[in-house]
């Protein structure tokens, strides 16, 4: 930290609190936990990553894109549960950056990661959609989408669902609005400022809408208790433990390859950046609250504002550190309606609408996996989701790199040359027999197999036994080198 640069860091931590207070708190009530979690994990974010190395300027909190992941943990194990999950989630970023894993993670299929946010943006929507007529939503991704019609329909004849729609399309429309008024106003968040023109609105109006619950900063730390832990042991819940891992650190080290582009300072250490994330998770689940990643939107906040270290980013969880302790009714006056709006917004800022249309101009195929992953996640879950994703990525580029081709000197005498040249794998192999069987029956065959980079052991196989076959009619026996 350079003394010189105190005064931009101060003003840009300003920035990233008010971006990451309405933030930090709709995150958590739209995940099913007490608000209170959310303002941990950011102050978390702050104080203890904020501080690690890795990455300079990122800022780490509750992101929108675990929102659905956290819903269904919670949903299916319990609240007590998640502080487990998270701890354990932190030690396996830990041991994975120990073990220099965490350039791994940028291996991983873009169209994946796109399937994945849009999966998500989209079980976001229709959940948030729920949150801002007042309704409860569904807990599986097909029943919320199939139910929005009627909810819809059901919110326009009640006169207290009505009012909260509307309110959250207002917030929607200013959120919308705001990028689009002069640089002066926008110094004043989008977030920051929705919420608190619908909160004005609503207690002006005494409009009849749910508001944010708070029971105080200390009564929410809720330590895992053994038998928690002991649930780690459970299949269902590794399965939580892996997901949470593979989406947060992924979503952290996209983030910090992202925050890079947008600065000219110190570039981030991918494996550094990791144990950073995986020590804030392990203090977030040692106090049972959200998990963490690197969140674009704040630390694009941050680098904008004109951060230039890391300062601004411990900063920033200093102030929700102390909103949360000395100003934390004044949570209560938030409308729901107005946090859900916020989380519709976000959800559809995850659905990567131009990367689609240049992949769909470009790769295809990339698309195919694209939307298979984001239906699954809608369709099944979120870990189930992103496995049919990674394992059809897989395939593609298994498929793409057993390219193999024959070619065929017939001189019309003689034996007949044969050259195969490329990766020759068990996937091309049909083929592959199809073009061998049809060679002539009674002339002498020479296959050369010097040009394959790669023959696996079905291949191999295979070539043997269509030699024997070929000189089992009485030609010369097939010569291979």
């Amino acid at each position: 930290m350079h003394a010189a640069h105190w005064r931009q860091d101060f003003a840009a931590s300003w920035v990233v609190f008010l971006v990451a207070l309405p933030l930090c708190v709709g995150i958590a009530v739209a995940s099913g936990v007490p608000a209170e979690l959310g303002l941990i994990t950011g102050i978390v974010g702050g104080l203890v990553t904020g501080l690690l190395p890795g990455s300079s300027l990122q800022v780490s909190g509750p992101a929108a894109g675990l929102t659905v992941l956290v819903f269904e943990a919670t949903r299916d194990h319990g609240l007590s549960v998640l502080g487990a999950v998270v701890l354990a989630t932190g030690l396996f970023q830990l041991l994975l950056g120990a073990l220099g894993w965490g350039r791994w993670f940028r291996a991983i299929s873009v169209s994946v990661v796109e399937g994945m946010l849009t999966g998500i943006g989209l079980v976001l929507i229709a959940g948030q959609l729920y949150s801002m007529a007042g309704a409860k939503a569904p807990d599986s991704g097909p029943d919320k989408i199939i139910g929005l019609p009627g909810m819809l329909a059901d919110a326009v004849v009640s006169t207290s669902a009505r009012a909260s729609l509307l309110l959250g399309a207002a917030t929607i429309a200013v959120l919308v609005l705001w990028q689009r008024l002069p640089a002066r106003v926008r110094a004043v968040p989008g977030p920051l400022a929705a919420v608190a023109m619908a909160t004005l609105v609503s207690l002006a109006l005494g409009l009849p809408v749910a508001e944010v619950r708070v029971d105080g900063l200390l009564a929410a730390v809720q330590p895992p208790a053994l038998a928690d832990l002991g649930r780690l042991v459970e299949p269902g819940v590794i399965g939580t433990v892996l997901a949470f891992t593979l989406i947060a650190s992924a979503e952290s080290l996209f983030s910090a390859a992202a925050v890079d582009r947008m600065h000219h300072g110190p570039r981030t250490h991918y494996n550094r950046e990791l144990m950073a994330q995986g020590a804030g998770n392990t203090v977030c689940g040692l106090l049972g609250a959200l998990p963490m990643t690197a969140v674009i939107v704040r630390s694009s906040a941050n680098v904008r504002a004109g951060a230039r270290t890391k300062l601004s980013r411990v900063l920033h969880g200093v102030w929700l550190l102390l909103f949360a302790a000395l100003l934390p009714s004044a949570l209560t006056l938030i409308p729901l309606p107005a946090l859900a709006a916020v989380l519709v917004h976000a959800g559809f800022k995850l659905i990567p609408a131009r990367q689609v249309l240049g992949l769909w101009r470009e790769r295809r195929g990339e698309v195919l996996i694209l939307a298979v992953t984001a239906v699954s996640i809608v369709m099944v879950s979120m870990f189930e989701g992103v496995l049919i994703g990674l394992g059809l990525a897989v395939a593609k580029a298994a498929w793409e790199a057993s390219q193999v081709r024959l070619e065929v000197t017939d001189k019309g005498a003689g034996p007949v040359q044969v050259r195969l040249l490329g990766n020759a794998t068990f996937l091309r192999l049909p083929k592959l027999l199809e073009s061998l069987e049809a060679l002539p029956q009674d002339r002498p065959v020479e296959l050369d197999l010097s040009g394959l980079h790669h023959l696996d052991h079905a291949c191999r196989t295979a070539l043997q036994a269509w030699a024997q076959r070929h000189s089992a009619t009485g030609t010369d026996p097939v010569r291979i080198t």
